[in-house]
């Protein structure tokens, strides 16, 4: 499925019974509003690479000149912004230039500070990125209705699957779309009422595992059977790699490899995985105000 494919959005099959936003979320997402480029990481599963991707989408953003800000709405592991203060103590002990994205916490409050903090990051920025929990949150959910992308990472398998749809045990055809998406599907109309913003929706595959070819294509149709249904598009993300694991300590990313050591074919191959996540969310250039085609080298 092409990644500038137009999708049919069709309703689910059945009515959600979400949690509705904190009444400060409600009235923080019912708002239109203007500013940077709003891109949410959301997967009420753990374990999918959200703050990895999260943390190099931001920092490729950046480092090919735009404006940066990054919210981590997950006050308990905070992996995003542990990630980018190991990169500020990094600048501050080699004297090596890097770009780091403004950030800042929330406080796990369903009235918390997300309000205050999405309002500090509304003006003099280009892209807004928010990593959420993964789990059911009140802040994930309003994070979710002020996205301009929606990112949903999920590994290659049907577990991870089961988030967004059910499959028959036998025939793995999709039997129905499954709670988040129901939720998803809410939000994304309540956007739409609310300032005629239409949410782009992107399932991120990441850690495809190349050795299980037959669960891969199931999970491929499946995903591309329940894309038309609900309306998502899919785009590969970030492999299975020990790299990542490794930059965190020091908070450096695929695109500092260069002035801080050498680069094996395994970080090569890394690097064109992000090139191709960069290019596939099709995000505004800030200089031109079109799609932006690749991330920088």
């Amino acid at each position: 499925m092409s990644d500038q494919t137009e999708t049919h959005i069709t309703a689910p099959a059945t009515e959600p019974a979400a949690e509705a936003p904190s009444a400060a979320g409600a009235k923080l997402a019912s708002q239109p509003h203007a500013g940077p480029h709003v891109i949410v990481y959301a997967n009420e599963k753990g374990g999918t690479g959200k703050s990895t991707t999260a943390v190099h989408t931001a920092v490729a953003l950046a480092t090919r000149g735009a404006r940066v800000a990054c919210i981590d709405l997950d006050h308990r592991q905070r992996t995003l912004g542990r990630y980018l203060d190991n990169r500020a103590a990094t600048v501050e002990r080699t004297g090596q230039p890097l770009p780091i994205p403004d950030h800042a916490t929330g406080d796990g409050q369903a009235d918390g500070n997300f309000e205050d903090l999405f309002a500090r990051f509304s003006d003099g920025y280009d892209f807004l990125v928010i990593d959420t929990p993964g789990r059911d949150d009140p802040c994930a959910r309003t994070a979710a209705a002020l996205a301009n992308t929606l990112v949903t990472p999920m590994n290659d398998s049907f577990v991870d699957f089961d988030l967004i749809g059910q499959v028959d045990a036998e025939t793995f055809k999709v039997k129905r779309p499954s709670f988040y998406s129901e939720l998803i599907w809410d939000v994304r109309k309540a956007r739409a009422k609310a300032d005629g913003t239409t949410i782009d929706w992107v399932v991120l595959r990441n850690r495809l595992a190349y050795v299980d070819a037959r669960n891969m294509r199931r999970v491929s149709e499946a995903l591309d059977q329940l894309s038309r249904r609900v309306g998502f598009r899919i785009i590969p993300g970030l492999g299975e790699r020990v790299i990542y694991r490794e930059l965190f300590p020091a908070g450096l990313t695929l695109l500092d490899n260069k002035s801080f050591g050498g680069m094996g074919l395994s970080h090569v191959a890394a690097r064109q995985e992000l090139r191709e996540m960069m290019a596939g969310f099709a995000l505004p250039d800030v200089a031109q105000g079109t799609p932006a085609s690749s991330a920088a080298a």
